[in-house]
């Protein structure tokens, strides 16, 4: 009989639970059962006088005396005088004292009535004397009976049937659980299909297993919490000394689940409304990554819209579909009309104006500098006297490999202030032109030194025969003239190499040919002006036709 009422006692609770919502409102709307009219010490504070985790009545206090040291003190004397033998509980009478009334068991006294007690009851003083009275005695014969031998023998039987009934209950609740994996993974797993439109995948197969296992897992974790607290709550209370903590457990449990279910009931329509619009928003977030990710692969065209810009548009649609669901959801939001909550958003406003100034900026730079289209991954550029290739562009930085294979971080904001020099955005197209110079002494042919650049030109592998290279006079210096080798290549990223055989091949041929390179210029001039004869003005590899007619002038 005590098992089934303790389980009538948990479906009680539970019942209480589920209507606490609903018959506060009743309260509320003056449903409930009529408050009548108020009564000054109605506001009075109370404590009750709790006996083997039992609350038998509450009492209140005085200044001198409060009421939870008069609880305290009474409960004190209701359990000296219960574990007396001696004392029977027939044996409680009243004494009439003008405006109180005592309580005594024999002539030991355990409690003084006052009008005042009366009056917060709202009944007379005799009333509740007498049903005072009655509820002590009762609490005294339980207070022996429960500590009989034969109870705690039974209670402790009972305790250690609900702890091995806990034990089966969690081992079968494992058990189903994972037989009903098994059977999820046998007979539906293979049916699970990705969710998506036409070619655009939305959610995967994965995901969705994913979810029905976790649904799974929590359900299992629920149950073997629920029954753990039962059996906790059942063998707690099945003896006097521990029944006040399951009092206490029972609240800490049950309260907290009251006032969330209150408090979810409230914001149930906001609630519904912001996971209609997180669901709303997930997808719609889905399908602009999905377009722009077509978009990126060539799959989707979109008129005078560079590839490149794909990601970072996405980017910018994303963080604006964002805030604009932040801004619908936020007067939705569960304590968005509090002072705290207020309180935190404009501090975390201060605090990102105060520290995000260059934030921003940068952020600005990044999508100027994407639009702008002056890199995109993978070119040569120059930003400032760095020279590297583009390895990533972010929304606040841009990385750069530089020719060192050192990696280069440099502010989006600095770029934009600055110059860019892109090596490669016309290489492919028109050709990249690299040069070289020379200073030559006034001794020899400019046509003569001339065709050797030029030799050397068509000697460097990577450089181009069409467009032709070409020579250019950067000026008639103190002691040389400055001559000045240009010719294209196609790939930007071999700049460095090609140019350097450049390099090598100009000096090889001067040497083959006997030429001074003058640069860096000497101080002193030789004995013998540096002329050259109109018969050396061809000299090779000078065109020989026109060297001879130069001589028969």
């Amino acid at each position: 009989m005590t098992a089934v009422r303790y389980w009538l006692r948990w479906l009680l609770l539970w019942a209480m639970v589920t209507a606490a919502p609903t018959w506060s409102a009743a309260v509320v709307a003056g449903e409930g059962p009529p408050a009548g009219e108020a009564h000054p010490d109605a506001e009075i504070v109370t404590a009750p006088v709790v006996v083997d985790g039992r609350v038998l009545l509450r009492v209140r206090g005085v200044t001198s005396f409060p009421a939870a040291d008069r609880a305290a003190a009474i409960a004190d004397r209701i359990e000296r005088l219960a574990s007396d033998p001696a004392l029977s509980a027939s044996q409680i009478h009243v004494a009439e004292a003008g405006d109180h009334t005592a309580i005594l068991l024999g002539d030991r006294p355990i409690m003084v009535l006052f009008d005042a007690d009366a009056r917060i009851e709202r009944v007379e003083r005799e009333e509740l004397v007498e049903a005072t009275a009655k509820r002590i005695g009762v609490a005294i014969a339980e207070y022996r009976h429960e500590r009989s031998r034969a109870v705690l023998l039974r209670h402790a039987v009972e305790a250690a049937a609900a702890v091995l009934a806990l034990a089966v209950v969690v081992a079968l609740v494992i058990w189903l659980t994972r037989r009903l994996n098994g059977l999820l993974e046998k007979h539906f797993r293979n049916r699970i299909s990705s969710l998506g439109i036409q070619s655009f995948q939305i959610v995967r197969a994965e995901r969705i297993w994913y979810v029905l296992g976790a649904v799974v897992s929590a359900l299992r974790l629920l149950a073997i919490v629920v029954a753990t607290v039962a059996c906790l709550d059942f063998v707690l209370n099945g003896f006097p000394w521990t029944r006040g903590f399951a009092r206490e457990l029972t609240g800490v449990v049950v309260r907290p689940l009251i006032t969330m279910g209150e408090a979810l009931l409230a914001y149930l329509p906001d609630l519904v409304f912001l996971v209609i619009l997180a669901l709303v928003v997930r997808f719609i977030l889905r399908l602009i990554r999905v377009f722009f990710n077509a978009v990126a692969h060539g799959s989707v065209t979109l008129e005078n819209f560079e590839v490149e810009w794909a990601w970072p548009t996405y980017k910018l649609v994303r963080v604006t579909v964002l805030i604009f669901a932040v801004i619908i959801a936020y007067p939705y939001i569960p304590g968005s009309d509090s002072a705290a909550f207020k309180g935190v958003s404009l501090l975390v406003g201060v605090v990102v104006s105060l520290g995000s100034s260059s934030v921003i900026a940068n952020l600005i730079a990044g999508l100027m500098i994407t639009y702008r289209r002056a890199f995109k991954v993978g070119d040569r550029v120059m930003i400032g006297d760095v020279v590297g290739d583009v390895v990533e562009v972010r929304l606040q930085v841009t990385h750069l490999r530089t020719l060192k294979n050192e990696e280069v971080t440099i502010a989006n904001s600095l770029i934009l202030n600055g110059y860019v020099v892109n090596y490669s955005s016309l290489a492919e197209e028109h050709g990249l032109i690299l040069h070289g110079t020379v200073g030559i002494g006034y001794d020899t042919p400019w046509r003569q030194v001339e065709a050797m650049l030029l030799i050397a030109a068509r000697r460097t592998p990577g450089l181009l025969a069409e467009p032709s290279p070409f020579v250019l006079y950067k000026g008639l210096g103190d002691f040389c003239i400055t001559y000045e080798i240009n010719a294209y290549c196609r790939d930007a990223r071999t700049m460095q190499n090609v140019n350097a055989e450049l390099q090598r091949n100009i000096l090889d041929v001067f040497n083959e040919y006997a030429v001074q390179i003058m640069t860096p210029n000497y101080e002193t001039d030789t004995p013998q002006p540096k002329l050259v004869g109109k018969d050396q003005w061809y000299v090779a590899p000078a065109e020989p036709e026109r060297a001879a007619a130069a001589v028969a002038k």
